[in-house]
């Protein structure tokens, strides 16, 4: 089973698969509080956050008869999070500035600005793996499934994004090696 789904917890999504609206609202309750976090850290504001939560809902509950495995039903629900809040940034041309790990609560003096400026270079793509793994805490596997890659793929991406951190902070004189 997949993060730690319980029998329940399938039960639920199995359910909701089915059409059953009471499990389908029961499936967002139980999993709202990860797709907000995961909005609010794209989106970087609340009122952003909530209408992503709203919108993604209602794209779930359109697509949920799509779902072959209820097993991975937060994956998929993180995922159409994750691409919601992709497409309304590239629409409203806006990406994570250098203010996003501030705002994600994690560092709140200036000496990690010169980390958030080194995280906000990277490509979108990178800042999510960064986020899925340092922020949420995410297993390669997990974000594997999320993001629909292989896990050795997850791992070089990973590298690949936290040698240009290295990169660009060296080259800054912020770290003299890593």
């Amino acid at each position: 089973m997949k993060w730690g789904v319980g029998v329940e917890d399938l039960d639920i999504a199995s359910k909701a698969i089915q059409g059953e609206e009471q499990a389908f609202i029961q499936l967002i309750q139980m999993h709202k509080k990860v797709l907000y976090h995961t909005a609010f850290a794209f989106l970087k504001n609340e009122h952003d956050a909530v209408e992503a939560l709203q919108e993604v809902t209602f794209r779930a509950y359109q697509k949920i008869h799509t779902v072959k495995e209820p097993q991975y039903m937060k994956t998929w629900l993180i995922r159409i999070m994750m691409n919601y809040c992709q497409d309304h940034l590239k629409k409203n041309k806006r990406y994570i500035s250098n203010e996003f790990l501030q705002e994600m609560g994690y560092y709140t003096d200036n000496t990690n600005l010169e980390m958030e400026e080194a995280i906000a270079s990277l490509s979108s793509a990178e800042q999510q793996l960064i986020f899925l793994k340092y922020f949420q805490d995410t297993k390669i596997k997990e974000i594997a499934e999320i993001k629909k890659i292989p896990e050795g793929t997850v791992k070089s991406r990973l590298h690949k994004a936290l040698k240009s951190l290295r990169n660009f902070l060296t080259e800054k004189g912020d770290i003299d090696h890593v």
